[in-house]
């Protein structure tokens, strides 16, 4: 943990608590995040798989990777970020391994293909 006041006064307040620890490496997510231009602020969304999960606490980051026209777009938010609005999960993946940079050398339909998470309706009605 830093030293820095602002840092551990954010710890201790649990700067955001909007639910947001619900996705994890995998899964495919949808990010809306507020853009300012100007004098105006409007929303932005970025969709694609999480790659990565770094950091605790206050400082911990997340990295989003999609690919736009052929080329791979790679994103990196901070989870407490006041600029982000909502994180959405679109689809839960079961992976293997905490960190996915081995999608960075895949092109086409393999870039984005992580094995997905299937649920049996019977499990969750005993639960």
């Amino acid at each position: 943990m830093s030293n820095h006041p602002l840092l551990q006064y954010a710890a201790q307040s649990q700067l955001k608590n909007r639910g947001d620890d619900v996705f994890k490496v995998g899964d495919g997510v949808r990010v809306s995040t507020k853009v300012r231009e100007g004098d105006k602020e409007r929303t932005q969304v970025f969709a694609g798989i999480v790659i990565s999960r770094k950091g605790g606490h206050v400082q911990e980051t997340f990295t989003v990777r999609r690919v736009s026209f052929g080329e791979g777009v790679e994103r990196t938010f901070p989870v407490n970020s006041p600029n982000i609005e909502k994180i959405s999960v679109e689809r839960v993946s079961q992976v293997m391994k905490a960190r996915l940079f081995y999608l960075r050398g895949r092109q086409g339909k393999s870039a984005t293909k992580v094995k997905e998470k299937r649920y049996d309706p019977s499990e969750q009605a005993a639960s």
